[in-house]
């Protein structure tokens, strides 16, 4: 039997909505993330969110309960939501999906759920990313250093691991997009990018970056040319 379809509460700043818990897929705001659906309860998940409010959070379970990822396993409290942007539903029931990051949230509670419910559904309060005016010139500073360690690293790097990546693809973009991409497109641990979308605030979303792509370059040049240059 088909689930009802869910009544998600919603105000200015808190709402009910679904959660997909995932290892190692990081939704960042003002990004795009293809995703491939495929479990049951997930299916049931996407046709709720087409039907109402197009709206899905991405969580990351954590590190140590990655075993219990068919269950319902404990995860991250921030998380982001994405609205769909596009979803292919295949013949079999799977569906294509590309879901757009629109905001970070906190997990305040997951309520009781009836049985034909097979996802979860959290009480989220949405959170901003401040940007201080007095912070934009630090921002700056670390914008571009973040872009000259990334020549470093891509300058380095095995043709694979550098395919189709360029700093001027980020030149006109905004700072808020611009950390949010290159948070979302290197190959960072799933742990450090949590860690990137943590940061309560834009520059200190670039201060973490930029500390994390200097220690890449710093652990090349301590190994010298042996190493990659590959973010991971």
């Amino acid at each position: 039997m088909r689930a009802s379809r869910p009544r998600y509460a919603s105000s200015m700043d808190r709402s009910e909505i679904a959660i997909f818990p995932l290892s190692n897929v990081v939704l960042f705001p003002r990004v795009q993330t293809p995703l491939h659906i495929f479990e049951p309860r997930y299916r049931q998940m996407t046709e709720q969110a087409i039907e109402s409010n197009r709206m899905i959070g991405m969580v990351v379970v954590l590190p140590d309960h990655l075993h219990e990822l068919a269950g319902n396993p404990p995860v991250y409290p921030i998380g982001c939501a994405g609205r769909l942007a596009q979803a292919q539903r295949l013949p079999d029931g799977r569906f294509n999906l590309v879901l757009a990051g629109i905001a970070r949230f906190r997990i305040l509670s997951e309520p009781p759920r009836p049985p034909e419910q097979l996802h979860r559904i959290a009480e989220v309060e949405f959170l901003s990313d401040p940007y201080p005016d007095d912070e934009r010139e630090r921002v700056v500073e670390l914008r571009r250093a973040i872009i000259g360690n990334l020549s470093v690293l891509v300058g380095h790097a095995d043709p694979s691991g550098a395919a189709g990546f360029t700093t001027e693809a980020f030149g006109e973009m905004d700072d808020a997009t611009f950390v949010n991409s290159l948070a979302a497109a290197l190959a960072l641990h799933p742990q450090e990018k949590q860690g990137l979308l943590d940061a309560n605030s834009i520059p200190e979303r670039f201060e973490r970056l930029e500390g994390l792509v200097s220690f890449r370059v710093a652990e090349l040049q301590s190994h010298g040319s042996t190493g990659s240059g590959r973010i991971h």
